[in-house]
């Protein structure tokens, strides 16, 4: 047990000195591998704050009908009687032009607004919440309300939630599939760096072969290797990401201000960064074991 150690602890010694002897070519390598996984890496980040975004939306469903400017109170109340024979309504909301213009006065931060403006351009507006989230029936009920007389325009707000997150779900297979290519071409990567290794140790891989060292020996320097590069370019990925998000956070910040939003641009969490520095070794690990096992073939089927 002691020698197994040993040579493990030999093997990660071994591969710390490798980097040392070339350290602008490993630096190089490990600025294309940080790069390649800063990509995969930014991109769930921005899918995680979008989805942080999705989130924070009301849970309930509100379909919003704009009455006509000219529908008078004899129009709103008829226009409350026809909603109670209208199934698929939970619950209905009056707002009228004045409420709605003091609220936006409020939010904007000028109180003084109405009587700035000439005439009140809002119109009056019911809050309709359906008893039910289901898109066919939301359809449905929007398509029963727009025949209304004296209705302007009916919005849902299923429809555009629908829409962000479709986005997301598109986003999330275009991260899969940009990971997937991502992963194969760092396996390469690692594997050309490993492979150009062998090649100015081949003699003394043939010879550890012939006196009879196993192929986990012969393997395990160069699978700490590509563990340790693949680490190093993950760290440097995170690096790059958690840089570019503390260069978007104050134009963020402002804009959140002017929204009046609490909303906080998220970094990467401390599971996501060992996730992604796991996920790189691995990779460099692969990468190495497949250009080790290569070699160890051609030596096998050499004379």
């Amino acid at each position: 047990m002691k020698a197994w150690l040993t040579h493990h602890r030999q093997a990660l010694i071994s591969s710390f000195a490798q980097l040392l002897k070339t350290p602008f070519a490993s630096l190089f390598t490990l600025l294309a591998i940080g790069v390649s996984l800063s990509l995969p890496a930014g991109l769930y980040l921005l899918l995680q704050n979008m989805t942080q975004i999705v989130g924070a939306l009301p849970a309930q469903t509100e379909i919003t009908v704009f009455m006509q400017n000219d529908a008078g109170a004899g129009d709103i109340s008829a226009f409350k009687s026809r909603l109670a024979h209208i199934a698929g309504i939970r619950d209905s909301r009056f707002v009228s032009r004045n409420t709605a213009l003091a609220a936006l006065s409020l939010q904007m931060g000028i109180p003084d607004l109405a009587s700035e403006l000439p005439e009140n351009p809002l119109p009056d507006a019911w809050v309709i919440v359906p008893s039910t989230a289901e898109p066919a029936t939301l359809k449905q009920l929007a398509a029963s309300l727009r025949t209304l007389p004296k209705v302007a325009l009916v919005q849902s707000d299923e429809q555009w939630a629908q829409r962000l997150q479709a986005l997301l779900a598109l986003g999330r297979y275009m991260f899969t599939l940009l990971a997937c290519i991502l992963a194969v071409a760092l396996i390469s990567i690692s594997g050309n760096t490993i492979r150009l290794q062998i090649l100015t140790r081949f003699d003394e891989i043939e010879v550890s072969r012939l006196i009879g060292a196993t192929s986990g020996y012969i393997r395990r320097p160069f699978l700490y290797f590509g563990a340790l590069q693949g680490m190093l370019g993950g760290l440097v990925a995170w690096l790059a990401v958690t840089i570019a998000t503390m260069q978007l956070e104050p134009y963020i910040h402002s804009l959140t201000q002017l929204y009046a939003s609490p909303f906080r641009l998220r970094t990467l969490s401390i599971e996501e960064i060992m996730i992604l520095l796991l996920g790189a070794s691995a990779i460099g690990w692969v990468g190495a074991y497949l250009a080790v096992g290569r070699t160890l073939a051609q030596i096998e089927k050499s004379p």
